[in-house]
C-alpha cells in the first residue's frame, strides 16, 4: 500500500502457481489459469465480492490469498455442480474442480485407464488416432505431405 491508501500496481501477480499479467482485467487474468475459464472466473469474482473490471495488478495480498484459497476448493463457494470440470470422479464419486497440474494429471490417468481397459477410446489413444469421431481420411495425417510428382521435364525447366 502506498501512503495515499491506493494499492500499489504490480506488473506480475502469482495466483495458483501461474504468473498473470497485472494489466489484464481480473476475470481474464483468472481465465489464464489452467482449469479456470471465463465463466468460472466471473463466478469466483462475484462470490468473493471483487470488481471483475479491476486490473489484476491492483489486487492486494489479502485479496490474492482469498482467491487462491477459493481456487483450492471451489465446491465450498456453493457454485452449481455443472460449473465444475470434474463431476462424479471415477475413483471417489465426488464433484471436484481441478486447476493446474492436477488437471493434467487426472486427464492423463483417465487416458491410461481407457488404454488399460482396452476400450475403443483407449485403442484410438494408443494408436495416436483421433478419438472423438472426427474424420481421418484427409486430416490428422503425420509425416511428409503427399503430392503430385513432377515429371523430369518440369524439374529441368525449373532449374533453368
Amino acid at each position: 500500500m502506498e501512503a495515499g491508501g491506493v494499492p500499489q500496481f504490480r506488473y506480475i501477480v502469482r495466483i495458483a502457481n501461474t504468473d498473470i499479467d497485472g494489466s489484464m482485467k481480473l476475470v481474464y487474468g483468472l481465465a489464464s489459469i489452467k482449469g479456470v475459464g471465463y465463466s468460472t472466473g466471473l463466478a469466483l469474482v462475484r462470490m468473493l465480492n471483487l470488481d471483475p473490471e479491476m486490473l489484476v495488478g491492483y489486487l492486494t495480498d489479502e485479496q490474492v490469498a482469498r482467491i487462491e484459497e477459493a481456487l483450492l476448493d471451489l465446491t465450498k463457494l456453493g457454485l452449481p455442480n455443472w460449473m465444475y470440470n470434474r463431476r462424479r470422479d471415477y475413483e471417489t464419486g465426488l464433484d471436484m474442480h481441478l486447476t493446474g497440474s492436477d488437471l493434467i494429471l487426472y486427464a492423463r490417468r483417465d487416458i491410461e485407464r481407457e488404454i488399460k481397459m482396452g476400450s475403443w477410446k483407449g485403442l484410438r489413444h494408443k494408436l495416436g488416432y483421433k478419438v472423438r469421431g472426427q474424420r481421418t481420411r484427409t486430416t490428422g495425417r503425420l509425416g511428409m505431405t503427399m503430392g503430385v510428382r513432377k515429371s523430369r521435364e518440369a524439374k529441368q525447366q525449373e532449374k533453368r
